[in-house]
């Protein structure tokens, strides 16, 4: 190999040294983002509830800032209005019971908890539709828009796979409806079901193991790139 080439081959892979480090020091920024966000998110979960937050605020609501909050609101259960959305939970295959929680301003989208496919019916369940007037205390959370992985949503077929606020509240006919949703928390319904308080708050954290990664390759092609400008004809 000519000099000149080596030269070439080295000065590439510097630059991809270079390219390499900054992929690093990126993964590094994400993890302290990252870790900076668990905090807040646990903050808000052990938090005292606050207000759902009303129309007025709503184009403030952000996953950023409200997600995984403490809220509560309170109104009448609209039962005949439910919606089920199809879930994997630790307890086994089912649904979230979604039902709107009609308060004197808007309606709000409960996740009142998790049933087993053989209560999908409720009538399995009708000792837990309560009636009259409730107040709610759960975890706010932010739509889930379209679907899952490789599975949308078919409101024509009354077939859901998330929980999509804007999608559910035209399908079931709703009124204004807030922009996000309610998991509520493990207060126990009449006759156990649906069963709340199943909220996962899990965040991936491999950003380390991504920032070690990209250095060490970042390491390997300086090494590269010294043994090609130091290499002799």
């Amino acid at each position: 190999m000519t000099r000149t080439r080596r030269a070439a081959f080295a000065a590439a892979a510097l630059i991809a040294a270079i390219g390499l480090a900054a992929l690093g020091v990126w993964q590094v920024e994400r993890r302290a983002w990252k870790h900076e966000l668990i905090a807040a998110v646990n903050a808000r979960i052990h938090a005292e509830p606050v207000a759902a937050p009303e129309p007025g605020q709503w184009d403030a609501v952000n996953a950023k800032d409200d997600a995984y909050r403490r809220v509560t609101a309170s109104g009448r259960f609209r039962h005949d209005r439910e919606t089920l959305v199809q879930a994997v939970t630790g307890r086994g295959a089912g649904y979230w019971v979604l039902t709107p929680l009609e308060t004197p301003d808007f309606t709000l989208l409960i996740n009142r908890g998790f049933v087993p496919q053989d209560r999908r019916d409720a009538r399995t369940r009708a000792v837990g539709q309560v009636a009259g007037r409730v107040t709610v205390t759960g975890l706010l959370r932010v739509t889930e828009p379209g679907g899952a992985f490789l599975r949308s949503n078919d409101p024509a077929a009354d077939r859901w796979f998330s929980r999509d606020v804007a999608g559910i509240a035209k399908a079931r006919g709703l009124g204004r409806t807030a922009p996000y949703f309610v998991d509520a928390d493990a207060a126990p319904n009449p006759g156990g079901y649906p069963v709340g308080g199943l909220t996962v708050v899990r965040f991936r954290d491999h950003h380390m193991v991504y920032a070690l990664t990209w250095f060490a390759l970042a390491a390997l092609s300086l090494f590269f790139a010294w043994r090609l400008w130091h290499t002799r004809e």
